[in-house]
């Protein structure tokens, strides 16, 4: 980030080691259970930390090497491929974060009536299947920064020597090249608008699930001790977890809500801060959704951390 002020780079930096720690904590939690137990939403955990964890890193390699070392040396090439995996990590987060928020309202959905009968996304060959197409996607829709053009018409965006503009779409309001037009809006609709329309239609019928089921329980006058106390202990711990899912969600749209609006009504060769502003909107979800992710799920608790 050009033009940082200590205080800011300071609180950066924090965050970005709070997201750091977080993610691979979630990761070790997830890769040191045995291969035969992971489930699918614990897989869909492990690629959403990934691309957050790698987001984080590169962004900051991005912002605070090349940005502010203004290095001459940086060849475009360089430029590019950093951008490239910038715009993969953020479009891979916001992907598993969609699949999550699905695979969680199927859980939920008609579960009474289905009982232990698993849905689709429950098939470790499908959950791999949809992380891949969740993995190709983000590349699809990465590539088309090897062709934009980096060198806006703006005459005011000459912040650095390197020819790395801090916004990745490089398009001023008055003046815009059309693939870069093209490729603002199509990313836009795509990564942003949709995943946020998604997530906030999964998490409104998931809380409309929630509430019915909370009508709908009975008091049990006799059961069976062992059968009833492991269907509650199951209970409780996918309504924590439900929890934990929305909890997050609601995280993710308040940011990419307010990272819209920013982008639709803000243009980044009028505001100085602009690329402040983007990183600490981003940087947000993905260096504090793991923990809510996994103190929600249990896989931050002492108890894990002491065995493992």
């Amino acid at each position: 980030m050009v033009g940082f002020s200590d205080p800011l780079l300071s609180l950066r930096i924090l965050i970005s080691c709070i997201g750091l720690v977080g993610n691979v904590a979630l990761i070790l939690s997830i890769v040191q259970t045995k291969s035969s137990r992971v489930k699918s939403f614990e897989l869909f955990l492990l690629g959403l930390a990934a691309a957050n964890l790698e987001e984080i890193l590169i962004v900051n390699i991005y912002d605070i090497i090349i940005l502010q070392t203004s290095s001459t040396t940086t060849g475009t090439w360089s430029c590019r491929s950093l951008k490239f995996l910038t715009v993969f990590g953020e479009s891979a987060s916001i992907l598993f974060t969609v699949l999550i928020s699905i695979f969680r309202y199927q859980k939920l959905r008609d579960a009474d009536k289905r009982v232990n009968l698993p849905i689709y996304l429950d098939s470790i060959r499908s959950a791999w299947m949809v992380s891949g197409a969740c993995v190709m996607l983000s590349m699809l829709l990465s590539s088309p920064v090897f062709a934009i053009s980096f060198q806006g018409p703006a005459g005011n965006i000459t912040r650095n020597s390197t020819g790395c503009p801090p916004d990745f779409f490089q398009c001023s309001k008055n003046n815009c090249p059309i693939l870069n037009a093209i490729y603002k809006y199509l990313f836009i609709v795509v990564c942003n608008l949709l995943p946020l329309i998604i997530v906030t239609g999964t998490s409104c019928l998931i809380i409309t699930v929630l509430l019915n089921q909370r009508k709908t329980v009975t008091p049990v006058v006799s059961v069976s001790g062992s059968g009833h106390f492991g269907r509650r202990s199951k209970g409780l711990r996918l309504q924590r977890s439900t929890i934990a899912v929305l909890a997050a969600m609601g995280l993710f749209q308040v940011d990419w809500t307010l990272y819209l609006i920013l982008q639709m009504t803000v243009s980044a060769t009028d505001f100085p801060s602009w690329s402040e502003i983007e990183f600490f909107i981003s940087i947000s979800y993905t260096s504090i959704s793991p923990y809510v992710y996994g103190i929600g799920n249990n896989l931050f608790s002492l108890k894990n951390f002491i065995r493992k």
